[in-house]
């Protein structure tokens, strides 16, 4: 079993928030805004816990975001790539690069974000992030004599309190650029 092989039984965090956006639909374009959101916007979304992001491909073309971030304590370089990517709904798998006490390992995160159209003409966006061990991650707790569970639990409150700052901020960050596209 390789080291990057991602445990799809065990989960390590899960959330899932959402937030309106004042912009009508065939405003919003999800992909268009992650791949060109500006480093220091994106550190604005977040702060402190957003240190950099950057958009790039991988070898065979496909669309990548890199984001650093410090999440429940820890740094976590991820390095999404777009496995659905329409204007209201972007799915990004990352084989992310996780700092811990123990050391480097990596995690699987997926991150769901997608917007819906309200009665209301306002747009409802879902940012939902959950992640995954590899066996790699698991090995390095075994190591250490920590126990899964309970490395699961903080983390998990620290993804939650980080998913309920971000996503309102991700969402009005989303509302400008689609009002800015309206009126250019």
């Amino acid at each position: 079993m390789s080291n990057d092989q991602v445990i799809s039984e065990l989960q390590l965090s899960a959330s899932v928030e959402s937030a309106v956006i004042n912009a009508p639909l065939d405003a919003i374009d999800i992909p268009d805004w992650l791949l060109h959101l500006p480093d220091a916007e994106y550190q604005r979304c977040a702060p402190p816990d957003h240190k950099a992001c950057g958009a790039t491909t991988t070898d065979d073309g496909r669309p990548m975001s890199i984001n650093v971030e410090e999440i429940a304590g820890g740094l976590i370089i991820q390095h999404y790539v777009a496995e659905v990517q329409e204007p209201h709904h972007c799915r990004m798998v990352s084989l992310s690069d996780v700092q811990t006490p123990g050391g480097w390992s990596k995690v699987q995160v997926v991150w769901d974000l997608s917007v819906v159209e309200q009665p209301d003409g306002t747009c409802l966006y879902t940012n939902d992030i959950g992640s995954r061990p590899t066996q790699g991650f698991l090995d390095m707790l075994a190591e250490q004599a920590l126990d899964f569970a309970e490395v699961a639990a903080k983390r998990q409150v620290g993804v939650v309190a980080h998913n309920q700052l971000e996503t309102p901020l991700y969402a009005a960050s989303m509302e400008r650029k689609a009002l800015a596209a309206r009126s250019a």
